[in-house]
């Protein structure tokens, strides 16, 4: 006879702020934790202001000007595909963690270079700066509201670097059936992907429920969170999805006593809303 397989999030409604591919790729990682996902994005990608200046790094990129090529999202990586970049063999190319990585693997792109331990653009500087102790040639793409960390630390460190916006982030509004659910606590948890998803939650979403869980991805991306006005109950101490997910499992499976709980009042918290779901689940098993 065989087994059910265990699906610790049943009865869970998680809301997923972005589409695409990878909201897609979340989703049915949240469906094998048994999880109902909702896809709501909350942010989309515009063309940048200066298309001219990229077209041109981008023509400089592949006739192999540069000896780096540093990836900070993965939405550079869909800026990259949808283009038609083909980055030469000479020219190395760093991804600041394995969600950009992933996606820049995914199609096609090869990684000589991702940070061992800090996975943002710091310890990508700390990392390059290590291995590369003469002046080279850098590309860095990144999206208009980025900070120049990358940039500016390589520069510091003696290395040429031609700073170049891929993309605008801008907000997007959820439907009002997604609006009316999170309002309503029917929406369980909240996965927090970026500083500028948490922006947008904090300003579509005014009337939070006190136990709709908001989940971060990595502690950077928290801090993130926390200064747009978000307070956060769960983060994963890793910034990758299957990282994230592991870890809401851990803490529901937990009770809410899991070490990525900040603190004892957002364990009350957590505890508060995983009854609700267990009554939730036991009203629809009768």
């Amino acid at each position: 006879m065989t087994t059910p397989p265990i699906k610790p999030l049943k009865g869970w409604r998680v809301l997923v702020p972005r589409g695409g591919p990878w909201g897609d790729d979340v989703a049915a990682e949240l469906r094998q934790r048994g999880a109902t996902p909702v896809i709501a994005p909350m942010i989309n990608f515009a063309a940048t202001a200066d298309p001219e200046t990229l077209s041109t790094a981008l023509e400089d990129l592949t006739a192999g000007v540069f000896d780096w090529l540093t990836v900070t999202s993965a939405t550079t990586v869909d800026v990259l595909y949808s283009q038609g970049v083909k980055v030469p063999e000479t020219t190395k190319i760093a991804a600041v963690g394995e969600t950009t990585a992933a996606a820049l693997q995914a199609v096609g792109y090869r990684v000589d270079l991702l940070p061992e331990k800090d996975n943002s653009a710091k310890g990508m500087v700390a990392q390059l700066t290590a291995l590369e102790p003469e002046p080279k040639k850098f590309l860095s793409l990144r999206s208009e509201i980025a900070k120049p960390v990358l940039s500016t630390g390589l520069t510091e460190a003696g290395h040429d670097v031609r700073s170049v916006i891929a993309y605008r982030t801008v907000g997007e509004p959820v439907t009002p059936k997604v609006l009316a659910d999170v309002e309503s606590g029917r929406t369980n948890a909240i996965l927090v992907t970026s500083g500028s998803v948490a922006e947008q939650v904090v300003e579509q979403f005014p009337a939070l429920p006190a136990t709709t869980l908001i989940a971060a991805i990595g502690p950077r991306t928290a801090k993130d969170a926390e200064k747009a006005g978000l307070t956060v109950h769960i983060v994963s101490p890793r910034q990758t999805v299957q990282d994230l997910l592991d870890t809401v499992v851990r803490v529901v499976e937990s009770g809410g006593l899991d070490e990525a709980v900040r603190s004892s009042k957002q364990s009350e918290v957590i505890t508060s809303a995983i009854r609700i779901v267990d009554e939730r689940n036991a009203t629809s098993a009768q």
